[in-house]
């Protein structure tokens, strides 16, 4: 899949291994392994659902925006990068038709 990143900052913790290391600590590592699942997935539908990788639709205010888990509550959040955002007949968004993604942060969006 193509990703890009939203906001230089969350680029350069995103691209530069020394600065995700420093921004992310210890989780730092599994942020790499995640963005290689997204990167080597064809489409979204190609990225687990189950553990570890857990990508999921959010809902709320946040409707309209994925995730996967990077560690406990963390969580890379992304939306897809496609406008208009492919669709099934029932109005459900087609992961199987999306191919590019934003990523808009690394959060624990669970946290106080």
């Amino acid at each position: 899949m193509d990703l890009t990143v939203r906001g230089k900052r969350l680029g350069k913790q995103l691209t530069d291994p020394r600065e995700m290391d420093r921004a992310f600590g210890n989780r730092a590592r599994h942020i790499r392994l995640r963005l290689g699942v997204l990167r080597q997935a064809k489409c979204l539908s190609d990225v687990p659902t189950g553990s570890p990788d857990y990508r999921h639709m959010l809902t709320g205010d946040r409707k309209g925006q994925f995730s996967v888990t990077i560690r406990d509550n963390w969580r890379i959040v992304f939306v897809p990068d496609h406008d208009p955002v492919p669709s099934l007949p029932d109005g459900g968004v087609d992961v199987a038709s999306i191919t590019a993604v934003e990523i808009v942060e690394v959060v624990d969006y669970h946290g106080n």
